[in-house]
């Protein structure tokens, strides 16, 4: 079996890994080798929808927000295929989503330090010829079995596509009546065969599928339904403001909370990486309004139906063949309701991909309270008897925050690593990012008027937290009234509605590789959407 020996071994291909390759590419002491089990790089190919753009700003891309120089940014690839010119004229803010991953496929084509149709099968503790602590990848290649030895292991292999367990029942027997967002375009001319379609999710990848459905299937006669349990067919917080919950800053903020605050800080941020763009929405609505000439919205053949939790389900006979039996509870109705359909799409979001290739080093991963991995603020996994370096990718929304599957913090994360691997600062990274400081003592450092900054004790502060939460959703349902009274009489009411989009197949997009080996920025586990959890948030 064939050895080979590298500072860094990175599993999966996603832009994550992706963009560690590509600083890396420059930086000669650091050898490394990327490994992915597909023949190529792809990018979530089932939810590459006519239309669909990146949720994030084209300076996302791997490398420029760290090296806007590297022969490896948007703009250079632009100019190879002689259309930087084209771009600048047509000012372009978010680019094509298949565009986007023609840019990662022709960069990872290039880099001599990663190789596809190579299937990783274990990672073990091995000790290394200098001496050091180290690992032995195991992969499958095209030539056969091989073994790669290094210091350092970047995990990059995404997540996985999850439905509601009231459901999963219907999905193994609903064969090609049921799919998940993440094969949409694969299952697209199947789902378009019948004439009564149910979407449930509303995150952005259940928002795309809708808008696609409606320029291209739905007509008079069909049925098109979009459901979700949440409260509302939100949009994403897209603020100049809010954005800053992405930034390093943040991650510095949230890394540093203690456990339990995470988790509970988490759950009140959907509208960050869970809810939908507001392009998207606004597209939707021009779609039905104009269904709903001129008999009105009970005519359009659309439902749109937040509130839905889906509690049971399964397949019936019909005269046609076979069709899908739904069971719902609206809990803030305290009804129940049967739903019948003809196809079902689930747009319910990803999941961690649980990496059993790491099961040789499994009991040496330190991990939280509720079994999840210790992860160092440089990204880093806490491993018990070794001095080796594993790292993730997009594996630590729980100690890094909702900027985790952000295609925007790519490069940043990438180059944290660079660093730590080499031990001194290969690329220089600002210290400040945001104007929000998100700690009285991170304001107090430019603020001289703030002071005495002390702990509080657990317990207070705990409590403390917990009614401000309580206090905060007692208010939620009062606050768009309270904006319309302060909105002057003279402003018109729907002038300039706000064209930033704010999704999140980027921010939480999509499908995931099969198996070890790709690491597509979806979103976290078990949310509405692939494009957020996320992607989101997806």
């Amino acid at each position: 079996m064939s050895r080979e020996v590298y500072e860094l071994v990175g599993i999966g291909l996603g832009p994550f890994n992706l963009a560690l390759a590509a600083l890396a590419e420059p930086y000669e002491p650091l050898t490394c080798l990327f490994l992915d089990e597909n023949a190529e790089f792809s990018w979530h190919p089932g939810m590459m929808v006519d239309g669909a753009t990146l949720q994030v700003p084209f300076l996302a891309d791997l490398v420029s927000l760290v090296d806007p120089t590297s022969r490896n940014s948007y703009l250079a690839w632009l100019r190879d295929q002689g259309r930087l010119f084209g771009f600048y004229f047509g000012e372009a803010w978010h680019v094509p989503r298949a565009e986007y991953e023609a840019y990662c496929r022709s960069v990872a084509e290039r880099l001599a330090s990663c190789r596809f149709g190579c299937r990783v099968t274990a990672v073990r503790h091995t000790a290394l010829a200098d001496g050091r602590d180290g690992f032995a990848v195991c992969y499958d290649s095209p030539d056969g079995p091989r073994t790669a030895l290094a210091a350092n292991v970047v995990l990059g292999i995404g997540t996985e596509p999850v439905v509601p367990g009231s459901l999963r029942a219907v999905c193994e027997a609903g064969g090609a009546l049921v799919s998940h967002s993440a094969y949409y375009l694969s299952r697209t001319d199947w789902i378009r065969a019948a004439d009564d379609v149910t979407v449930l999710g509303s995150g952005q990848s259940g928002a795309e599928i809708v808008l696609d459905l409606l320029r291209g299937w739905h007509q008079p006669g069909r049925r098109l339904r979009w459901l979700t349990r949440s409260a509302a067919f939100e949009p994403m917080e897209y603020s100049k403001v809010g954005l800053e919950h992405f930034t390093p800053d943040y991650t510095d903020y949230f890394h540093a909370l203690p456990e339990a605050v995470r988790d509970q800080l988490l759950a009140t941020q959907g509208r960050l990486y869970k809810a939908v763009s507001h392009d998207t929405l606004a597209e939707i609505r021009a779609e039905l309004d104009r269904r709903a000439y001129p008999r009105g919205p009970a005519s359009t053949g659309v439902t749109l139906l937040p509130g839905m939790e889906a509690v049971g389900g399964r397949l019936i006979e019909v005269p046609e063949g076979e069709e899908v039996e739904l069971e719902f509870v609206h809990a803030r109705t305290s009804t129940a309701c049967v739903i019948r359909t003809q196809r079902l799409v689930l747009a319910t979001g990803y999941a961690q991909r649980q990496p059993r290739l790491l099961g040789p080093i499994d009991a040496q991963v330190r991990r939280d309270t509720r079994g999840r991995p210790l992860i160092r603020r440089d990204h880093r996994v806490v491993l018990d008897g070794t001095n080796a370096g594993l790292y993730v990718q997009n594996a630590e929304l729980h100690t890094h925050g909702v900027g985790t599957p952000d295609l925007g913090l790519a490069a940043r994360r990438a180059a944290s690593i660079i660093n730590a691997v080499a031990g001194h600062e290969v690329y220089r990274l600002p210290e400040r990012t945001a104007h929000t400081s998100f700690s009285p003592a991170a304001a107090a450092t430019a603020d001289p008027a703030i002071t005495r900054v002390t702990a509080l004790p657990a317990q207070i502060g705990r409590a403390r937290h917990a009614q401000r939460t309580v206090d905060e959703q007692r208010q939620i349902p009062s606050q768009p009234e309270e904006r319309r009274d302060r909105r002057p009489s003279s402003t018109p009411s729907r002038a300039g509605s706000a064209a930033a989009a704010g999704g999140d197949p980027d921010r939480f997009d999509g499908p995931a590789p099969a198996v070890a080996g790709g690491d597509p920025e979806p979103p976290p586990a078990g949310v509405d959407d692939p494009a957020a959890a996320p992607e989101g948030h997806d």
